[in-house]
């Protein structure tokens, strides 16, 4: 039999990648979320919902579905939003938490953020007591320990804490689009300095990680940090785009950091590597190429 798999959030940048990744054949797809695609870019094979996971009683559409795996992407992308982001990201999965437990669902992937560690010292670590800052990191730790602590729980779960995921088709505000477009449109833009430490892990390896997970016979609740496990400086990331695009221009140090940004982002990857027989196959001069290649055409 085919497994059903929901993927809520699927119209979103790694929803939708994930989703033209996944086989129709071997897999029933379905995909929910608050607003339905443009025509140009539904995925064939795909059974696309429109529901808001922060209404309780929009799950009514679901009613006559049952799916094997749900893999939860959905929340409110604009994270100053407060209310919302609250609403989403928390009462969303609670929602999608207390719905699945009367259905027959066996394994449900709760994507959740490094930022839920916040000031925990990097190379950051699954067994690390969170101190989680700002709405989304905290809105995700409260989602995080909400499924965990669940009582009589009758499906499996994992929460894979993601790092930045990067590459075709993510929103051109975040850091990578933003920088590659502003180079290929010939723009000065203003910078931190760029001392910050991140890690980024391109979306073809996040989607391999996923098939691997689709396709194991021994699931165990768990928590898994997910990243490249490589971090690399801002100023390096932006650097490197400028000298593949030859064009723009970065304006280091026009920005000041804020002041409760953490300087040193980046985890341990060697619990879910060995649970999964996984690692990150593309270095971030490869990704960064396939990016900006992307872009360009687009």
């Amino acid at each position: 039999m085919n497994k059903n798999i929901l993927v809520i959030g699927g119209t979103g940048f790694i929803g939708s990648n994930l989703l033209k990744k996944l086989n129709p054949i071997k897999y029933n797809l379905n995909s929910i979320s608050s607003k339905l695609p443009l025509k140009e870019k539904k995925i064939k094979g795909v059974n696309y919902i429109r529901l808001d996971i922060s209404k309780r009683k929009d799950f009514i559409k679901l009613k006559k579905l049952n799916f094997d795996v749900a893999i939860n992407l959905g929340g409110y992308v604009d994270h100053s939003k407060i209310k919302k982001t609250f609403k989403s990201h928390f009462g969303g999965t609670k929602n999608l938490v207390n719905y699945f437990n009367k259905k027959k669902l066996k394994l449900f992937i709760q994507i959740g953020s490094s930022l839920e560690y916040g000031n925990v010292s990097s190379p950051q670590k699954e067994s690390s007591k969170c101190k989680p800052r700002g709405n989304y990191g905290l809105a995700k730790y409260k989602a995080s320990k909400y499924l965990v602590n669940f009582r009589n729980l009758k499906f499996r779960y994992l929460i894979l804490r993601l790092y930045q995921v990067y590459g075709p088709h993510q929103d051109t505000s975040r850091l990578i689009p933003q920088v590659i477009t502003s180079c290929i449109d010939k723009k000065k833009f203003s910078c931190t300095d760029g001392k910050q430490l991140r890690d980024f892990l391109y979306i073809e390896d996040f989607i391999n990680l996923i098939l691997k997970i689709l396709k194991s016979k021994k699931i165990e609740n768990n928590v898994y940090n997910v990243g490249c496990g490589k971090p690399v400086t801002i100023k390096l990331i932006i650097q490197k785009i400028h000298q593949k695009i030859k064009k723009g221009k970065p304006l280091f140090g026009n920005i000041k950091m804020r002041k409760d940004e953490i300087l040193k982002l980046y985890p341990s990857i060697n619990k879910i590597k060995k649970k999964f027989k996984w690692s990150p196959k593309t270095n971030i001069d490869k990704g960064l190429n396939k990016t900006i290649q992307f872009y360009r055409n687009n």
